[in-house]
């Protein structure tokens, strides 16, 4: 176990440090959210309480992009680092009044104390993959942009007056149009720097070609699930990607009165889980006989969807190539 625990919350300017021993509070420090305000943060408590950094261990929760000036700190001093997931943080504080953000770091701080034993550190990616995940997120960006000016010309057709929707849709249809030939020469420029990084480094390679061997599983589903798994490094078992992806189905029921059929949880991550959803078909339209004839049986397309992933041969699709 470590002697101090460093509990920071994280903010897009400035976040917040706590720094306790044994749960008593030593000191709070309020810093700017670069990699020089940190790593100086950290130095200054570490000079303060004559402590080594293998005596410090820090706890925050992820939140995204926002976390990179810690990441490099730690990295920089030799410090470890812990992410946890906020719902984490959150659920194991007990009940909660107001809140605010130096609360907030002592609230992860004592966290970080309580479950040490469940800690899991935090280690950068490779270069390669966090490319890889700067360029999916930017692809996902270019077409939510596309979708949200779409739905604006079929949503607001029956609710607006004729003379003012045809107006406005022309304007739509003009930006849209822009919009696309931007778009597709984005796009073509950002798959070729995703087939360049695949096929730059001899790992990222294998891992693709295999996925893309698995039934239903096209390029941008393994891009995804390499970019998810962080090179299939994250996950030591193919069961925690299936919960991870919100294809695992789970029990719901308490005594006699509350016999709910089993059911996927809604807390996953609903970006690779629709990939995965949108190649089941295509594996149930492939597949002969077993356990997808069986089940498809007679259902409608959303019944057959949710069915296959409530199946072992349904759950292939997330674990076919996984260790």
């Amino acid at each position: 176990m470590k002697k101090y625990i460093a509990g920071i919350d994280i903010s897009k300017e400035k976040p917040d440090l706590c720094f306790i021993q044994e749960e008593k509070t030593l000191g709070e420090e309020e810093t700017v959210n670069t990699t020089a305000a940190v790593k100086q943060a950290l130095k200054t408590f570490l000079k303060e309480a004559g402590a080594e950094t293998s005596d410090v261990s820090a706890c925050a929760e992820y939140t995204g992009q926002y976390i990179w000036p810690l990441c490099c700190a730690c990295k920089e001093l030799g410090m470890d680092l812990w992410l946890e997931n906020p719902a984490q943080i959150k659920y194991s504080s007990g009940i909660q009044r107001g809140r605010n953000d130096r609360s907030d770091a002592r609230k992860t701080a004592a966290c970080g104390f309580r479950f040490q034993d469940k800690a899991r550190l935090y280690n950068l990616q490779q270069e390669n993959i966090m490319s890889l995940q700067q360029l999916t997120s930017e692809r996902d960006m270019y077409v939510s942009d596309k979708n949200k000016y779409q739905g604006q010309l079929t949503d607001q057709e029956r609710f607006i007056r004729k003379k003012d929707y045809r107006q406005k849709s022309g304007r739509l249809r003009k930006l849209i149009r822009g919009l696309e030939e931007s778009l597709s020469q984005a796009a073509a420029e950002e798959e070729e720097e995703i087939k360049i990084l695949i096929e730059s480094d001899e790992t990222l390679s294998e891992q693709h070609g295999q996925l893309c061997m698995v039934e239903g599983i096209g390029n941008k589903t393994a891009v995804k699930m390499i970019v998810v798994t962080k090179g299939f490094t994250d996950f030591t078992d193919a069961r925690k990607f299936c919960c991870h992806a919100g294809t695992a189905p789970f029990s719901y029921s308490s005594g006699s009165s509350i016999l709910s059929r089993n059911r996927v949880s809604q807390r996953a991550d609903k970006s690779i889980k629709a990939l995965l959803h949108m190649a089941a078909p295509v594996v149930a339209a492939r597949c002969r006989g077993g356990n997808f004839t069986t089940v498809m049986k007679g259902k409608q397309l959303k019944e057959k969807i949710r069915c296959l992933s409530q199946t072992p041969s349904g759950r292939s699709l997330c674990t076919g190539c996984l260790p």
